[in-house]
C-alpha cells in the first residue's frame, strides 16, 4: 500500500470520530423525545403568574403581518401587561397599524446599525424607566398559540431560567414535497431534539421568537449587534452566566415559510450559516467553561449546538460512506466502510423514528425517498459557507412572488 493510500485511510478514520459524536448526540435526543408527550397534550391548569409582562415585538416593515401577530398577543395580556412594538427603520405603516391594534410603539431609525439585535436593545432601553417583571420576545411575523404567554411566564418563574416556546414553521396548504420536508426538518430541529434534551434534563437553544425572561436576565444582555443568529448567541451568553434556557413545549408559536424561492433562500442561508458560525466560534469556550465548572447543563447545550443542520449531516454521512467505499476498494481494506455505513444507517433509522413520532401528518412514507434530492439541493448553501458566508443580518422578504 502506498503513502497516499495510508494517508487516505487515516483521514477517513479520523473523520469518522466527529461524525460519530454528532450522530450520537442526535440519536440520544431523538430516542429520548419519541416517548415524550406532544405539545397539544401538555395542558396546564395553574393560575396566571402575577408579574407584569411586556411582550417585545421587533418589527421592520411588517405592515403585512403585524396586525395578525397582535391579534394573537393582545387577548392574552392581563391588566398592566403591555405589547411593545419597536418599529425599526420602517418605511411603511407598521407603527400606525400597531398603534391601531392597541400596542405601545417606539420608533427607531439608524443609517448603519441595522438588524434585530439593535431593535431588541432599543426596546429594552425603552423599558428601563418602568421595568416589567417578565419580558417575552415575539417576532412580528409570528402567531402565539392559546395561553402561550401564561405558560411561558409560569415556566420562567418555576425554573428561574429563560424559557423557549415550541416554535414551528408551517408550510402553506398544498405545498410540495420539498417544502413539507423542510417543515419536517424544522420540527426535528425545534421540537423533537429540544424535547429530547428537556427529557434528559438539559437546556435548549433560544430560537428567536417565543422567548421569555425575567427582567434581570435581559436588562444587561449584549443585544445591540448585527449577528445573523442573535437569538442563539443570547442563549449561549445566558448559559455561560448560569441561566441556560429551558424548553417550554406547552407554549406554541407559529410562523409561515416565505412564499418566494428567493426569500426562502435568504432565510435558510441566514439560519444555517449562522448556526455553523456558532459551532466554530462558541463551542470551544462553552466546553472549556463546562469542564472548568463541572457544569453538565452547559456541556449538554454545547453538545446540542455541535449537531449541524440535518441536511448537512446527512450529506456528510453519505459523502463519507461513498469515499470510504472508494478508498476501501482501492486499498483493499473493506472494514474501512463499516463505521460510515453504520453511522449512516443509524442516522436513517432514528430519522425514521422521528418521522413516525412527529412527521406522519406531513409526509407519506414513500415521500421520504425524496430526502436525497432535498439534501443535494442544499449542498450549494453549505459550500457558500466556505467561500461566501453570510455575515450580515438580512430581513426575509415575505411578500408573495
Amino acid at each position: 500500500m502506498d503513502v497516499i493510500g495510508i494517508c487516505a485511510i487515516w483521514l477517513l478514520a479520523l473523520g469518522a470520530v466527529p461524525l460519530a459524536f454528532v450522530v450520537g448526540v442526535f440519536v440520544l435526543q431523538i430516542l429520548a423525545a419519541v416517548r415524550s408527550p406532544r405539545a397539544a397534550e401538555l395542558v396546564r391548569t395553574e393560575p396566571h403568574v402575577h408579574r407584569r409582562v411586556i411582550v417585545l415585538i421587533p418589527a421592520h416593515n411588517e405592515s403585512a403581518g403585524i396586525e395578525r401577530t397582535l391579534a394573537s398577543v393582545m387577548p392574552q395580556l392581563h391588566e398592566h401587561d403591555v405589547a411593545l412594538v419597536v418599529a425599526d427603520n420602517c418605511t411603511d405603516d407598521t407603527a400606525a397599524i400597531a398603534r391601531g391594534c392597541g400596542a405601545t410603539v417606539v420608533e427607531r431609525f439608524h443609517d448603519t446599525e441595522r438588524g434585530k439585535g439593535f431593535a431588541l436593545a432599543f426596546g429594552v432601553d425603552a423599558m428601563r424607566a418602568d421595568p416589567p417583571g417578565l419580558v417575552v420576545i415575539v417576532d412580528a411575523d409570528c402567531t402565539l398559540g392559546r395561553e402561550a404567554l401564561d405558560r411561558l411566564a409560569r415556566c420562567v418563574v418555576t425554573h428561574d431560567r429563560p424559557a423557549q416556546a415550541l416554535y414551528l414553521m408551517l408550510a402553506a396548504p398544498g405545498a410540495g414535497v420539498a417544502r413539507r420536508l423542510a417543515q419536517f426538518a424544522w420540527r426535528v430541529r425545534n421540537w423533537v431534539r429540544p424535547a429530547g434534551s428537556h427529557r434528559l434534563g438539559l437546556p435548549c437553544q433560544l430560537m428567536g421568537t417565543g422567548m421569555a425572561f425575567t427582567w434581570p436576565m435581559l436588562r444587561d444582555a449584549a443585544l445591540a449587534n448585527a449577528s445573523i443568529v442573535e437569538d442563539m448567541k443570547l442563549g449561549i451568553d445566558l448559559a455561560l452566566h448560569g441561566r441556560p434556557p429551558v424548553f417550554c413545549a406547552e407554549a406554541v408559536v407559529t410562523s409561515e415559510f416565505p412564499d418566494s424561492a428567493a426569500a426562502t433562500k435568504t432565510q435558510r442561508t441566514r439560519w444555517e450559516h449562522g448556526h455553523l458560525e456558532m459551532i466554530l466560534r462558541e463551542v470551544p469556550p462553552m466546553m472549556k467553561a463546562a469542564i472548568g465548572r463541572r457544569d453538565g447543563r452547559l456541556a449538554g447545550m454545547a453538545f446540542d449546538l455541535c449537531v449541524p443542520p440535518l441536511a448537512l449531516l446527512a450529506a456528510a454521512l453519505i459523502l463519507g460512506t461513498l469515499l470510504a467505499a472508494g478508498v476501501a476498494a482501492w486499498t483493499d481494506t473493506p472494514t474501512l466502510v463499516i463505521p460510515y455505513a453504520t453511522l449512516l444507517g443509524l442516522f436513517m433509522l432514528v430519522a425514521l423514528a422521528a418521522w413516525a413520532a412527529r412527521g406522519r401528518d406531513l409526509l407519506r412514507l414513500s415521500e421520504l425517498f425524496a430526502i436525497p434530492l432535498y439534501v443535494a439541493a442544499k449542498v450549494p448553501l453549505y459550500l457558500r459557507f466556505i467561500w461566501s458566508r453570510q455575515k450580515q443580518w438580512v430581513r426575509t422578504d415575505r411578500n408573495k412572488s
